[in-house]
């Protein structure tokens, strides 16, 4: 009598492990269907980015380095409603010094460290404010050691890889999305 009741109470606690465990979902309640992604290269010692496609309205950038490490530090750029248009832009100079005029009504509101090497950081997360958007993460090395091997019109897409604006516009929606393309889910 003893062996049975410990079999079914290990057969219920065994159906309810399953039970939970298959009501789990692991993906984020909000997650986009597909990975989002925006561009990044290095020309002449200037990190540029672009979005992929355009993002409207925009009235916030930010770049984070390393985040979650000791070392994270961001930079944010502003604009006040209703914002500006974004696809293309030069965010830094990766040797130092001020960072480029954006020239398109974003201003740097958060620069980095004045001793800040955005070379030594492993990755950028990359955020639009004011569309509906998703964030990028990018490998600094990556971005730094492959950008010459490029054409100027290619820029890396994170884990889709190097992308010029046909890939962009045939992946889009396929194989990813841009940071401000809505999720077609």
């Amino acid at each position: 009598m003893a062996d049975t009741v410990r079999w079914r109470r290990v057969a219920c606690a065994a159906l309810l492990v399953a039970a939970v465990t298959a009501a789990c979902d692991t993906k984020a309640q909000f997650a986009p269907s597909l990975p989002p992604a925006a561009g990044f290269r290095v020309d002449d010692g200037v990190l540029k980015l672009w979005t992929g496609t355009p993002c409207p309205g925009v009235t916030g950038l930010t770049l984070i380095f390393d985040v979650g490490s000791s070392q994270s530090t961001e930079q944010r750029w502003t604009a006040p409603p209703p914002g500006v248009p974004v696809e293309r832009m030069d965010l830094l100079r990766t040797a130092g010094g001020p960072s480029p005029d954006t020239g398109g009504g974003l201003q740097v509101q958060k620069p980095l460290p004045a001793n800040y090497d955005s070379t030594k950081a492993g990755s950028i997360t990359f955020y639009v404010d004011g569309p509906k958007a998703n964030g990028a993460k990018v490998d600094v090395a990556q971005v730094l050691h492959e950008s010459a091997q490029h054409p100027a019109g290619s820029y890396l897409f994170g884990q889709r890889g190097w992308m010029d604006a046909a890939d962009v516009q045939r992946e889009n929606k396929k194989s990813f999305l841009t940071v401000c393309t809505p999720d077609p889910k």
